[in-house]
């Protein structure tokens, strides 16, 4: 118990003085789970909009596929992105394997079945009559898609957040297509386990700490959304 408060204590000291190594894998970890999550909303929330409104054959394998995928270990889809990006894989030629782009990539992947699924449960569950009164008042296509989406915004934010949660605490992509790189691909959850499995625990609990106030922020923002819903 003595360990881990000294290493709380000496963890504070590192985030106020603003420890070049923590902080860089803090914004890292940030700006790849922004920039998956909102690559994966310019298709996830048109796709999920789209197959919550229409009929076409293997809609309902395609909706349960997306759903299969969101319970994918992230370890499974790094082999895959390595797979891809490795020297004699189909994308090799790109040299993404082991930059912060690589990782990306695998995170538009984790994100995007979660997004799709939450965006076409929160369309789907909507009143008939909201379509109907928009039809009626003229609405048509993007128009239409448009009134839906305000109508499901609620559903759609937590799909996004939930996203952005689950990117910026993955360990197996990272790893995988990124190989913790010091300074160029390493995120909070590399560093967290490379530095505790190496003896630094009090740089690895930094890390964590950092890990949590973002779980604990994304989840304050979910609750606040609820409420909103609820209200």
């Amino acid at each position: 118990m003595e360990l881990f408060w000294n290493g709380l204590k000496v963890a504070g000291e590192l985030v106020l003085a603003g420890d070049e190594l923590v902080l860089g894998a803090a914004w890292r970890t940030i700006w790849i789970s922004m920039l998956a999550v909102s690559c994966a909303a310019l298709i996830g929330i048109p796709l999920g909009v789209l197959v919550a409104s229409t009929s076409f054959p293997g809609r309902g394998a395609l909706i349960l596929i997306a759903r299969a995928l969101m319970a994918v270990p992230t370890v499974f889809v790094g082999i895959v992105c390595y797979g891809l990006f490795t020297r004699d894989g189909m994308l090799g030629g790109l040299e993404l394997l082991y930059t912060p782009w690589a990782i990306v990539i695998g995170d538009v992947l984790l994100a995007l079945p979660l997004i799709f699924s939450m965006t076409h449960g929160a369309v789907k569950a909507l009143d008939k009559r909201v379509g109907e009164t928009a039809r009626t008042l003229g609405a048509r296509g993007l128009f239409l898609w448009r009134t839906q989406l305000s109508e499901a915004r609620t559903g759609v934010v937590l799909g996004l957040l939930t996203a952005f949660a689950r990117c910026s605490t993955e360990l197996g992509i990272a790893v995988m297509v990124g190989a913790n790189i010091r300074g160029y691909t390493r995120t909070l959850a590399t560093a967290t386990s490379l530095e505790t499995g190496r003896g630094e625990f009090e740089r690895g609990l930094a890390m964590g700490i950092i890990l949590l106030v973002i779980a604990l922020g994304v989840t304050g923002i979910l609750a606040a959304v609820s409420r909103e819903d609820e209200s």
